[in-house]
């Protein structure tokens, strides 16, 4: 490498990449399939690293805190209280969830009677 500045630098390095031939079959597939109960034991993994997080929470929040709703007033633990309000959260998703499933079942059945010949 020179350090005069006037020197003509070397031409950048640009390799050619040739295709590969036609006739060259595509790589194998995986032998080993994603299954049903794959994902079910990920899910559970998941779902024990999430209750082990949880669990970690509520051991560390238990400072009791008070609460007012509708003129009850009660005291739980802190981390108590974020999990009520979290599994209610959960149960009112599924609960939407579930008429929506039940509204598209019904609409469903309703469009596969009407296309049938009678």
């Amino acid at each position: 490498m020179s350090t005069d500045p006037t020197a003509a630098s070397p031409e950048p390095f640009d390799p050619v990449v040739e295709p590969a031939p036609a006739g060259t079959p595509p790589p194998p597939e995986s032998a080993v399939k994603f299954t049903r109960a794959a994902a079910l034991w990920g899910s559970l993994i998941f779902g024990f690293l999430v209750l082990i997080v949880l669990l970690i929470f509520i051991a560390q929040n238990t400072e009791s805190a008070e609460f007012a709703f509708l003129g009850w007033r009660w005291s739980l633990p802190l981390g108590v209280a974020i999990l009520f309000a979290a599994v209610a959260g959960g149960l009112l998703t599924v609960a939407v969830g579930a008429v929506r499933i039940f509204q598209l079942r019904r609409a469903a059945k309703k469009n596969l009677k009407a296309g049938l010949p009678r």
